[in-house]
């Protein structure tokens, strides 16, 4: 894999929205790994202790500080960097917040990913996207079924709602302005990547699983824990990102063929409850409590949610290599090094990274 994405992305220009973001810092540092060229556009990090200023992630690329609804500003910063790849992570990624911000929701989901594409229309150069959705954008009924990609999208709360919106906004732009049948014309190949539940160090996001565990850790309080039997696709953070980089890469053997939508989850023999993760997450900490109850609050959270790979394992030939109780420890592991000041966070990331390749 090392070889193959090095030959891949190196020296290439990369543009990577929501680059200060959890999954967007991960991602940077394994391209910068790469040796690719990188600019990042999205907000500030929220807080000093995330992810990307702790990995000085300013020395990783050039970071553009800006909101992905300002179209001017974000067409202008495309347009200047001249990408040869875009990888679109920027969102309002939370369901709970979802609720108390339902239209910034949709602005930021629906309306920045439109911002992405029309900029596109206006790139003089072949240019490859991965626009990067969500597990959450299908129509769940809550079935043991494990969603496919022609599967009907929908959503009950606002974030899944808002992503299934703005995959409506991906295929009218791709078939309006980057039709796969005229790509001689326009040169831009459209793909869009559902990942599931990530976890991984460095994720310190409000209402996430394993942050809200590692904080009522850290702090000696015991766990609370909402919707205990609720059902997901975990997966480590390099999982999906692996997947984004795989796409991509096939894009530019065939940008027609590969301008579809791919899942990206563990086996699905590999599904964890929440209540299994976090007394998991306890042993391997090795102390701590939990209280477990069903939530009640009149705001719906899927409890049982399921992804069909089967597609992306056979066209991009990408299989899953971390199992998700591995996956928890490798996070456990990580906040723990962290908050003892074992070991430089950069270090971890990159050793991770590296063995990720190696597997």
């Amino acid at each position: 894999m090392k070889n193959d994405f090095k030959n891949i992305y190196q020296n290439k220009k990369v543009f990577v929205t929501g680059h200060t973001g959890f999954k967007g810092s991960w991602l940077i540092c394994w391209l910068y790994l790469l040796g690719a060229k990188v600019k990042g556009y999205a907000l500030d990090p929220e807080n000093d202790f995330d992810l990307y200023p702790n990995i000085k992630g300013d020395e990783l690329c050039q970071s553009e500080i800006a909101d992905i609804r300002d179209a001017e500003t974000l067409k202008k910063s495309i347009l200047d960097f001249q990408p040869d790849f875009i990888f679109h992570l920027a969102a309002q990624p939370l369901v709970r917040l979802s609720y108390k911000v339902p239209l910034e929701t949709f602005s930021i989901n629906v309306n920045g990913t439109a911002n992405v594409l029309d900029a596109l229309r206006f790139l003089d150069k072949p240019c490859i996207a991965v626009m990067v959705t969500t597990d959450k954008v299908y129509h769940n009924q809550e079935k043991n079924y494990a969603y496919q990609e022609t599967d009907r999208l929908g959503g009950y709360d606002p974030y899944s709602a808002s992503k299934a919106a703005a995959e409506l906004v991906i295929d009218s732009y791709r078939k309006s302005f980057f039709n796969p049948l005229n790509y001689a014309t326009h040169q831009k190949s459209i793909s869009v990547a559902r990942a599931g539940n990530v976890i991984g160090g460095g994720d310190w996001a409000k209402d996430r699983i394993i942050p809200d565990i590692v904080r009522a850790l850290q702090a000696e309080q015991e766990i609370e824990v909402r919707n205990p039997n609720a059902v997901r696709p975990w997966q480590h953070v390099l999982e999906p990102l692996s997947g984004y980089l795989t796409l991509a890469a096939k894009q530019t053997e065939d940008p027609i063929q590969f301008a579809d939508a791919f899942n990206f989850g563990p086996e699905p023999s590999d599904n964890l409850t929440v209540k299994e993760l976090v007394n998991f997450a306890i042993d391997i900490w090795g102390k701590g409590k939990a209280s477990f109850a069903l939530e009640n609050n009149g705001h719906h959270e899927a409890q049982l949610l399921q992804l069909n790979i089967s597609k992306a394992k056979k066209e991009l030939d990408w299989h899953p290599k971390i199992s998700a109780k591995k996956a928890i420890k490798l996070t456990l592991d990580w906040f723990k090094n962290s908050i003892n000041k074992q070991e430089d966070i950069v270090s971890t990331l990159i050793r991770d990274i590296k063995l990720f390749e190696d597997a």
